[in-house]
């Protein structure tokens, strides 16, 4: 027997006790260490993935024999949409690659059609899906990060950089974590040796709407050239910046794909929506395909116009894929507020594209 998917509706998600107030201080929390890592580089950068290792633009393309119950939001059989994707690493500052962190991946799919989840962003025609390579976010509730922004934020008074509580294995931070409570899945993730970040399988975390259901999506190398990727070490040693050099070395002669897949929710008990903590125990169905072709993932023009113009954001997007969760609701004030802060701070418009030629070669 098959076992039935859960549906969405909107008493789906449950307010957590005291959430609008913790978001409120983790938005404040936020500002104060943005404007610290500022006064440090004089240049605002993002509150998490601020370094950017690679650009790229592709298609987004739909498998033409998609399930009718697959076929959810912007999923539909045979479509397809081009998108850019920014490869990057967690923390909210720039850190040689020598540090061990979580790596990410923000994709941006234009052309989209449907009910806008921002007011304010009626006639855009983008949806982000953000992404990391970690299936859990181990600060799954509002309460829970909020607790962890403020143990970031003591931690970085008096230190060089608010962006000094990431993992790093090559030294002995681990012991750094464990006073602050970091859980050992992030050190887990980040492991004792650093991989090729191509070869990654990246997750949405956190639970979004799937259409009429619900579902968390990841993207897994598909092509040969990235798969044989997976798990390949690296020696990060000498150099702060091997992630770019790899991801451009890369695409200098070589397309990748990859492929989209659905995480269908079944059981709220054991697949919550409200704990991002909770990794999922199902199936990861196909959608479809992202390919990237040979290009320049890295140049001046595009490096600044994916790291100052554009900003990813999971509530950027259409109804059929609202964000869900304590956590994902945060986001929506944190991410706003930071995108805010960094624009106004490097004077840069903030632009969502309307056609993959916005984006500079």
């Amino acid at each position: 027997m098959t076992t039935p998917w859960i549906g969405y509706h909107e008493g789906i998600e449950i307010e957590q006790p005291g959430e609008k107030e913790m978001i409120e201080e983790i938005v404040a929390s936020m500002g104060r260490l943005n404007r610290k890592v500022f006064d440090e580089h004089r240049h605002a950068l993002r509150d998490a993935h601020a370094k950017s290792h690679g650009i790229l633009t592709g298609t987004l393309s739909i498998y033409s024999d998609l399930s009718e119950s697959l076929a959810q939001g912007i999923f539909q059989p045979g479509r397809e949409y081009p998108i850019v994707a920014r490869l990057s690493s967690a923390p909210g500052d720039i850190h040689s690659d020598e540090v061990r962190s979580l790596k990410g991946i923000a994709i941006k799919v234009i052309g989209v059609e449907g009910p806008r989840l921002l007011p304010d962003t009626a006639g855009e025609v983008t949806q982000d899906f953000l992404l990391v390579n970690l299936p859990i976010l181990p600060f799954g509730d509002v309460k829970s990060y909020f607790e962890m922004q403020h143990k970031r934020e003591d931690a970085a008074g008096g230190k060089e950089s608010p962006g000094s509580l990431i993992p790093n294995m090559v030294s002995a931070a681990s012991e750094a974590l464990k006073a602050v409570g970091l859980p050992n899945r992030i050190l887990e993730a980040v492991g004792a040796s650093a991989h090729h970040i191509l070869g990654e399988t990246f997750h949405t975390m956190a639970a979004i709407r799937f259409g009429k259901y619900i579902a968390k999506l990841s993207i897994a190398p598909l092509s040969a050239s990235v798969a044989d990727l997976t798990g390949q070490e690296i020696d990060t040693a000498g150099n702060d910046s091997v992630y770019r050099d790899l991801v451009v070395e890369f695409f200098n002669t070589q397309s990748a794909t990859y492929e989209i897949r659905a995480q269908i929710c079944t059981d709220i008990s054991k697949m919550p929506i409200e704990d991002a903590s909770v990794e999922w125990q199902g199936e990861h169905l196909p959608l479809g395909t992202l390919t990237f072709k040979t290009q320049d993932a890295y140049s001046p023009a595009r490096r600044v116009y994916a790291d100052d113009v554009l900003s990813f954001n999971p509530w950027q997007g259409i109804e059929a894929h609202r964000p869900l969760g304590s956590i994902m609701r945060s986001r929506l004030r944190a991410y706003e507020a930071s995108a805010q802060f960094r624009h106004a701070m490097n004077v840069q418009p903030r632009v969502e594209p309307r056609d993959i030629a916005s984006i500079p070669d």
